[in-house]
């Protein structure tokens, strides 16, 4: 999941931005009123107005992401899509078949395309505007590292993130967290911009909200983060209903051991320990990570 929440959360920041930087470029040079500062008591700010253009903005940055998040995976990872139909490998066509076998056990009516992306790092994830539209994507590392019991774990894992829909949900969690972020960032660039030269207002303005964007962004992912944290064990759970418990445990046990011999033989390259980004770093850190650490998600699926 955390190859598709990084995708999702960068094109959102880049779709939230644009449309900013569009719309305010749209109010200068058409004459059309796109300001919230009403020059009155207070702040001087219209917060029904910006509230209204926050929704608007917020809602549409996370649902373009979204409809464009499998095509983006595609292009960025250079996947190769797997045509059931067509000519495939002995090895290739193997994780259709599973992702095809576990997806009619979690009752997709639609199959999710099947791609697999050629890199080191031992990783898998789903992503997809809804469950007609989804991809399954795992690595050639992981299929060369994990044996068979392993790898149905791992699938299982991101077909139970088609089937309980965490894309859409997460979409409408963004949503909301864009709409503060539009919202805050342009009082904070409006206070700002009222601290320097008339004249200038404008383009200290333009700035601000950019940055403050940004930076508010970013501070909004930890609310995505902890949410996909949360979402990780119901994906556990659900892969351990699709594939059976030792298999799933099985799996994130061998993903551990990964960690654990790159970590021993001191790969401090990042793309060596990816584990289908599920491994928390633990401490204050786990607040920017996807996922829980490997122990608390191996700790929990064992107590069900």
């Amino acid at each position: 999941m955390g190859k598709r929440l990084l995708f999702f959360i960068l094109t959102n920041i880049l779709v939230m931005t644009t449309i900013v930087i569009v719309w305010s470029l749209i109010t200068t040079y058409t004459g059309v009123s796109g300001t919230i500062d009403t020059g009155g008591p207070g702040l001087g700010i219209d917060l029904t107005a910006l509230a209204v253009f926050s929704l608007l903005v917020g809602f549409s940055g996370a649902f373009i992401s979204l409809a464009i998040s499998r095509w983006i995976a595609k292009k960025m990872m250079k996947i190769k899509v797997l045509d059931p139909d067509g000519p495939l490998s002995a090895h290739e066509r193997a994780v259709v078949e599973k992702v095809h076998r576990l997806s009619r056990a979690a009752g997709l009516m639609h199959m999710p395309e099947v791609g697999i992306y050629h890199s080191n790092e031992v990783n898998a994830f789903a992503t997809g505007p809804s469950k007609k539209r989804s991809l399954i994507a795992v690595s050639s590392g992981l299929l060369n590292t994990m044996d068979d019991d392993a790898v149905e774990g791992v699938i299982a894992h991101e077909v139970a993130h088609v089937a309980n829909g965490d894309m859409v949900t997460m979409t409408l969690l963004q949503g909301v967290v864009n709409t503060f972020v539009v919202f805050f960032s342009r009082i904070a660039a409006i206070l700002v911009s009222r601290l320097v030269r008339s004249e200038l207002q404008f383009v200290v303005r333009f700035a601000a909200i950019i940055i403050f964007q940004i930076l508010f962004s970013i501070l909004g992912s930890l609310v995505v983060m902890a949410y996909s944290r949360h979402r990780e064990f119901h994906a556990d759970r659900g892969g351990a209903d699709l594939a059976g418990k030792d298999k799933m445990a099985h799996a994130l046990r061998s993903l551990k051991a990964h960690v654990s011999r790159a970590t021993a033989n001191d790969r401090t390259d990042d793309s060596a320990i990816q584990t289908m980004k599920i491994n928390g770093k633990g401490g204050v850190m786990n607040l920017f990570s996807s996922h829980p650490e490997l122990d608390e998600r191996i700790k929990r699926l064992e107590q069900q």
